[in-house]
C-alpha cells in the first residue's frame, strides 16, 4: 500500500468497526444467497429501455417490504430513504443503479444459473449486478445498519434511460429537479460487475437520425430521380472519410453508422433512406466539430444528388436523437480520495478510467459522482449470452457501503 494511503485507509478501518456500519458490512458476506436470489428474480422481469414499468414496480415493492419510503417520479425513477423526507440537515449521498437493459429475456428460462454457478443472460450484468446492490444495501442498512445516524440521508435510486437512446433520460430527469440535486452532496453510479475501475470522466456522445425523402418511383421508367439511398449512401462516405479522423488522436474520437434503412424493394426508387449515427470524444469541443462535419456532408450530398437529378429532387434532415456531455473529475477530488481510502483499507486495487454512463449528466453540472462495478464479475454485455459470477460480489458491495458512509459521515462534519 502507497505510504500516502495509509492515514486514510486507518480512517476508512476505524469507520468500518462503528456501530451501524460493521453490522451492515458482516451482512453482505452472511447474506450472499439471498443476494443471489434477488438478483435472479429482478433479471427475469424484463425492462427494455422506455419500458421499465414493470421492474420499477417490482422494485418499489421490495424496497417497501425491507422499510423504505418510496416514490416513483415522473420519469418512472424509484427513489428510496429510509424517512418520507431525508434529512437534509447535511449533503445526501444518491446510490443509483439503472433498470433497463439492452436485451429483454423473452421467459423465465432465458435468465438461468448454469452448471458452474454463473448466471446468464441478458442485463444479468448490465446492470443485474448493480440493481442487486442496491437491493442488498437496502436490506443491509435497515437491518443492521440504524444505528449510524447518517443513514438517514442515504437516498437509493433505481432510475430508468441509461441505455441507447434513453440518453440518460431518467438520471436526466433527477439532475434536472433544482431542489433535489441542490441536497446531494456526492452520488455512486453503480453500473456493471468488477471491482478494477472508477469511472471519473464522463465519455461524450451526440447521436443523430439523418434522413433523406424523395417522391419514390420505378427503378426503369423513373430513373433519374433523385435517390435517397443513393443520397444518403454518399453522406456516409463523405464522412467516414474526411481527414484527419484518426483512432489514435488525443483527445480521441470515434464515429460510427451502426443502423442504416431504407427502401421497400429492389425494383423500386426509395422515397425515403435514413441512418443513425454515432459520434463520442472525451472533448465536447471535438464532437462540436464532428457534427459540424456531419451536417456538412449531409448537405453536400443533398446538393451532389440534386444537381444529378433530372427530375424530383431529395431533401435532407439532420435529427439529434442523443445528446451525452462530456466531462472529467480531478483526480484528487474528495470523492476519489474517499473510494480511494476504503479500496486500501480492502486491499481493492482500481484504476480510473473513461466510459459513457449515467455518472455523465451530474459531472457536467459539476457534481461529485464516480461510476463503479458492483462487485463479482461478468461480461458478453448487450448479448444474449451475458454472464454474471458472484464471486467477490460481498468485497463489492462493501466498497460500495463503506465509501457512502464516509462521504455521509465527513460531509455531516463539514
Amino acid at each position: 500500500m502507497a505510504a500516502h494511503l495509509l492515514p486514510a485507509a486507518a480512517a476508512a478501518g476505524d469507520l468500518a468497526e462503528q456501530p451501524g456500519v460493521r453490522e451492515a458490512l458482516q451482512w453482505f458476506t452472511r447474506e450472499k444467497q439471498w443476494v443471489n436470489e434477488i438478483h435472479l428474480q429482478l433479471c427475469r422481469i424484463p425492462a427494455p429501455t422506455f419500458l421499465e414499468q414493470e421492474r420499477a414496480l417490482w422494485f418499489a415493492a421490495q424496497f417497501r417490504a425491507l422499510g423504505w419510503h418510496v416514490s416513483i417520479d415522473q420519469a418512472g425513477n424509484v427513489l428510496a430513504s429510509l424517512d418520507a423526507t431525508p434529512d437534509d440537515s447535511a449533503p445526501l449521498v444518491a446510490i443509483t443503479a439503472h433498470l433497463d437493459t439492452v436485451l429483454t429475456p423473452r421467459s423465465n428460462e432465458d435468465v438461468s444459473i448454469d452448471n458452474q454457478g454463473d448466471m446468464r443472460g441478458p442485463g444479468v450484468s448490465d446492470n443485474g449486478a448493480g440493481l442487486a446492490a442496491l437491493l442488498a444495501i437496502a436490506r443491509a442498512v435497515r437491518s443492521n445498519g440504524a444505528a449510524a445516524d447518517f443513514w438517514h440521508r442515504l437516498l437509493l435510486v433505481a432510475n430508468v434511460g441509461e441505455e441507447g437512446e434513453g440518453d440518460l433520460r431518467g438520471i436526466r430527469h433527477i439532475c434536472g429537479q433544482p431542489e433535489l440535486v441542490r441536497k446531494i452532496g456526492a452520488m455512486l453510479v453503480l453500473d456493471g460487475a468488477a471491482t478494477g475501475h472508477i469511472t471519473t470522466q464522463a465519455l461524450g456522445s451526440r447521436r443523430f437520425l439523418v434522413t433523406f425523402s424523395g417522391s419514390g418511383g420505378h427503378s426503369w421508367s423513373d430513373f433519374g430521380i433523385g435517390n435517397p439511398i443513393h443520397a444518403l449512401s454518399r453522406a456516409i462516405s463523405m464522412f467516414v472519410d474526411q481527414k484527419p479522423l484518426d483512432p489514435r488522436s488525443s483527445p480521441k474520437v470515434s464515429i460510427n453508422v451502426g443502423i442504416v434503412e431504407g427502401g421497400a424493394s429492389i425494383n423500386a426508387i426509395p422515397a425515403s433512406a435514413r441512418a443513425k449515427i454515432d459520434i463520442r470524444s472525451e472533448s465536447n469541443e471535438r464532437i462540436v466539430q464532428l457534427v459540424s462535419a456531419l451536417q456538412t456532408s449531409v448537405a453536400r450530398a443533398e446538393d451532389i444528388e440534386n444537381a444529378r437529378a433530372v427530375g424530383h429532387k431529395v431533401t435532407a434532415a439532420v435529427r439529434e436523437i442523443g445528446n451525452r456531455p462530456a466531462a472529467k473529475l480531478p483526480d484528487d477530488a474528495p470523492i476519489v480520495r474517499k473510494i480511494r481510502a476504503v479500496e486500501a483499507h480492502l486491499g481493492i486495487r482500481s484504476r480510473l478510467d473513461c466510459a459513457s454512463t449515467d455518472a455523465n449528466i451530474p459531472l457536467s453540472l459539476g457534481l461529485p459522482a464516480i461510476s463503479i462495478g458492483a462487485g463479482g464479475q461478468g461480461g458478453g454485455a448487450h448479448t444474449m449470452s451475458e454472464w454474471y459470477r458472484s464471486e467477490g460480489r460481498d468485497l463489492g458491495l462493501k466498497r460500495i457501503l463503506l465509501t457512502a458512509a464516509l462521504l455521509l459521515r465527513d460531509s455531516a462534519a463539514e
